[in-house]
């Protein structure tokens, strides 16, 4: 090889190294924006916060203030909606259950007084017509000490009705209890162990429990402790279309559904302020959407203030999590988190 070409390769591969790197840089998101606008607002989301970005199969950013870390546990209260309507979806995709099934058919209390025109559909999207809890959401998460799902199902089944199933919609913690209890019937497991055995384990999810350490039932509708780490691997497979990890955990078919907005034209006997323009698909709220009415980001807030979300259109997942009562002043920040977020990952046709 002579000297020229020499000098020609050496030129050529410091070319190649210095693209590379200029390419590396380049592509190193700048989230300090979205740093900044949490730092500033830590007080006012309870000091203890971690917020995670996830895009393209991994964790793009993450975020830690005061005690909470990434593995840091704490109730989600709401926030489990969205853990069972997965896992009440997989029972779907078995064949073991369809969403449009009579509650009765499992659970024969519900003929017994008369509501066995409730379906599972209804009771994933808060439209049962059973009479919920009347005012804010922390009336609904005190509940009554059930020391079996069961128990408190069937003084479900016995509850007056404020309306006939499917007319009106009334946001709590009823319908998502009946059809975790369906589910135990299916199985004949308790529902805490059913969804760490079905959902919570292939998801790696080794912080996240139902289980309630004093012995009361366990609470399909917001009694989940969680982690930011564990709930970013249920966000990533339901971005992923059910894939986690090389496995199918849900069909395409099951996510759509449950990211479909349900019964969109009933009127609102009661829904959170915090989400209050919202509709909702099944566990969880259609937070925007498009022109033609489809969704584009979901998301379940919970009571507690954790606010995990997924925004299609940009294809990445996000979750603000805290254990400080959820407010509108929490929402707003919540709100403006996403959009510097969006700012980050861009989408300008994402509208």
């Amino acid at each position: 090889m002579s000297l020229k070409t020499r000098s020609i390769c050496l030129i050529c591969s410091i070319l190649s190294l210095f693209l590379l790197f200029f390419q590396f840089s380049f592509s190193q998101s700048d989230f300090s924006q979205v740093d900044a606008l949490v730092k500033k607002n830590q007080k006012i989301l309870g000091n203890d916060v971690v917020a995670l970005v996830y895009k393209d199969g991994k964790v793009v950013h993450s975020q830690e203030l005061g005690e909470f870390n990434a593995k840091t546990p704490a109730p989600i209260a709401s926030c489990s909606k969205w853990l069972t309507a997965a896992l009440v979806m997989m029972f779907v995709d078995e064949g073991k259950l369809d969403l449009d099934d009579p509650v009765s058919k499992y659970l024969p209390v519900f003929d017994k007084y008369m509501k066995s025109y409730v379906t599972i559909r209804q009771c994933l999207t808060h439209t049962t017509g059973i009479e919920n809890d009347k005012g804010n959401l922390l009336k609904m998460v005190q509940r009554s000490k059930f020391t079996s799902l069961e128990e408190e199902v069937n003084t479900f089944a016995a509850k007056e009705i404020s309306n006939n199933a499917g007319t009106e919609f009334h946001y709590g913690g009823i319908g998502l209890n009946v059809a975790g209890r369906v589910l135990e019937v299916i199985t004949k497991k308790p529902f805490d162990r059913l969804i760490q055995e079905k959902l919570l384990r292939p998801l790696k999810m080794k912080q996240t429990s139902f289980m309630n350490e004093n012995g009361y039932a366990p609470n399909p509708s917001g009694g989940a402790r969680s982690t930011a780490n564990d709930y970013i691997n249920f966000l990533s497979m339901i971005l992923s279309k059910g894939m986690f990890e090389g496995k199918k955990i849900l069909s395409e078919k099951a996510i759509e559904e449950m990211e479909k907005p349900q019964f969109t034209n009933l009127p609102v006997k009661y829904t959170p302020k915090v989400a209050e323009g919202f509709h909702y698909g099944l566990g969880e709220w259609i937070q925007e959407e498009d022109a033609n009415g489809n969704s584009t980001v979901v998301s379940s807030p919970g009571l507690f203030g954790t606010w995990p979300y997924i925004d299609k259109c940009r294809n990445y997942a996000a979750i603000i999590f805290v254990k400080s009562l959820l407010n509108e002043q929490k929402k707003d920040i919540a709100m403006q988190f996403k959009s510097a977020v969006d700012e980050v990952v861009g989408g300008s046709n994402c509208k």
